[in-house]
């Protein structure tokens, strides 16, 4: 089992897809890196998160362009993790959405957040010299919140708190299709790093009630079937409650954190290792399950020294 950090040896670029999933609703992907998503309106264009630095999201505006005149009107931040929102300054005047519970999550821990997740993820911060600081939404909302793109509605939804306390899902009724940012993901691990567990497969089961005909995951394929949204939701809440399982059983007998990370690898491994990012969050995934298995519920904030220390103790 490689020791190496995070993804700091994740370096070959990823080739990029740019799919239709409804009437003039795309999906950005790249093999398990982090996804965005499009929607066009009548008269303007939503991007569903911005990427992790303005050069990684001008790859994203470069799409558009191929296929839309009409201008990026609205920059939505399903969370507030820098591999999502740190590429926002390269939307000009756009808009930029975001929860009440994400902006609170910048102001208490985006700094932090920012340089912790370039020491992880080197490929994608590449052109880390472009990002002018942390991104600020200038729109916030408590739960729920409609954008119109002329005639074409975005609802956008706070139902529940999961990969983090302020996720958001955006539907767009007139083609019942959603973007689920890291709520849900596809043969790609989920990083739970900042998870509240025993809230997230409820929040999965509200989003399936969606009964959506295709769906965008914040990570892997976009999911273009009502049969394929299903399997995504369900594999997602099979990866949490797998995983969270094995770390309260371990709680429970009063295993150190390492024993319980050897534990939940052992019922893990067999059924996701195959997994994108895999080996990257197993061990932010389980320091922060065992924290919530001790009562801790507020997730503890990661710092880059943190996660080279949790790292060094895990991984070794």
């Amino acid at each position: 089992m490689s020791a190496e950090f995070a993804s700091t040896a994740d370096l070959a670029d990823k080739p990029i897809t740019f799919d239709a999933i409804g009437s003039d609703l795309y999906a950005f992907t790249a093999e398990g890196d982090p996804n965005s998503g499009v929607i066009v309106g009548d008269d303007s264009v939503m991007v569903i998160d911005a990427q992790a630095t303005p050069v990684m999201a001008r790859q994203v505006i470069d799409r558009v362009a191929r296929i839309t005149d009409k201008p990026i009107k609205y920059v939505l931040l399903t969370h507030y993790h820098a591999v999502r929102v740190l590429g926002a300054s390269a939307y000009g005047g756009a808009e930029i959405i975001a929860s009440n519970a994400t902006r609170e999550l910048i102001a208490e821990r985006g700094k932090q957040d920012m340089d912790s997740e370039i020491g992880r993820f080197p490929r994608l911060f590449r052109a880390v010299e472009s990002i002018p600081g942390l991104t600020w939404p200038s729109l916030t909302f408590p739960d729920q919140m409609s954008v119109w793109l002329g005639k074409r509605e975005v609802r956008i939804m706070h139902i529940g708190r999961g990969h983090t306390a302020g996720d958001v899902v955006a539907f767009v009724p007139d083609a019942d299709v959603v973007f689920s940012g890291d709520l849900v993901e596809y043969h790609s691990a989920c990083y739970c790093g900042d998870a509240h567990f025993t809230d997230w497969p409820a929040t999965l089961d509200r989003l399936a009630e969606f009964s959506a005909k295709a769906l965008v995951p914040g990570r892997g394929a976009a999911l273009k079937t009502p049969k394929q949204v299903a399997d995504g939701i369900a594999l997602t809440e099979d990866f949490l409650t797998t995983l969270y399982g094995a770390v309260l059983e371990s709680a429970a007998k009063g295993r150190t954190l390492k024993e319980a990370y050897d534990a939940v690898r052992a019922v893990m491994d067999p059924k996701f290792s195959s997994f994108a990012i895999y080996e990257h969050c197993m061990p932010f995934n389980v320091s922060r399950a065992y924290d919530e298995a001790k009562g801790i519920e507020h997730p503890v904030i990661w710092t880059a020294e943190r996660d080279r220390a949790m790292w060094s103790a895990l991984r070794g």
